[in-house]
């Protein structure tokens, strides 16, 4: 699969998103929402 531009490739590194558990806890922490569930994705599907 080929992108269509370098941005696009910029886009997807792993540095362009934030730590999962790290909002969670700020989130939960400001009292925005409340930690509920833990779960583990079992399979990515990109369309």
């Amino acid at each position: 699969m080929r992108s269509d531009s370098k941005r696009t490739v910029a886009e997807e590194i792993s540095e362009a998103y934030k730590d999962v558990a790290e909002v969670i806890e700020v989130v939960h922490g400001a009292g925005i929402a409340r930690k509920v569930a833990k779960i583990v994705p079992l399979v990515v599907v990109k369309g």
